[in-house]
């Protein structure tokens, strides 16, 4: 699934959509694209879509941040959300982090990986590719997001997208 925002409104409401079909289950997001695309951008969007109070920022230089959601758990108490960028990570510093990438790729947890192609021999199966591409201009806020689907469920969330993005004008 391809997807063309035109403004910083239009990425909003791709997020809105895309928070909207998470649940509880979680998700193993995985994010490519260049520097200054926008896969920070669009992580900060959806997780404020989905209630995140606390600043969202790049995980660049500490490799990790950790939020809550409230609203997507089934369980009592909030539902984890990570968020790496593994771009800093050589090969060495990858090993250092495969357990975690484990860890956070089960059920009931929420995970965001920037930089997904340095770790991509540690990917789980399940997972939703999304790359963000852009023309590299400054004064553009023209994005293309193409959404990947690896498994079943993350096919039938872009498929349920879809629709609601076709309402909301975007696909």
């Amino acid at each position: 699934m391809k997807i063309k925002t035109n403004s910083i409104e239009d990425t909003k409401k791709l997020a809105r959509v895309f928070a909207k079909y998470l649940g509880p289950e979680g998700a193993f997001i995985t994010m490519f694209g260049d520097i200054g695309a926008g896969k920070t951008a669009f992580v900060r969007l959806v997780l404020e879509a989905l209630g995140v109070k606390e600043k969202i920022t790049s995980p660049s230089f500490v490799i990790l941040n950790e939020y809550k959601v409230e609203n997507l758990s089934s369980k009592p108490g909030a539902m984890p959300v990570y968020h790496f960028d593994l771009y800093r990570l050589e090969n060495e510093g990858l090993d250092t982090i495969k357990e975690e990438l484990r860890e956070y790729s089960r059920p009931g947890v929420l995970t965001f990986v920037e930089w997904a192609d340095f770790g991509s021999c540690e990917l789980p199966y399940n997972r939703l590719n999304i790359r963000v591409l852009y023309n590299g201009s400054d004064f553009d806020d023209t994005r293309f997001y193409s959404f990947e689907p690896i498994g079943g469920h993350y096919s039938v969330l872009t498929a349920k997208m879809l629709d609601m993005l076709k309402k909301e004008g975007l696909a």
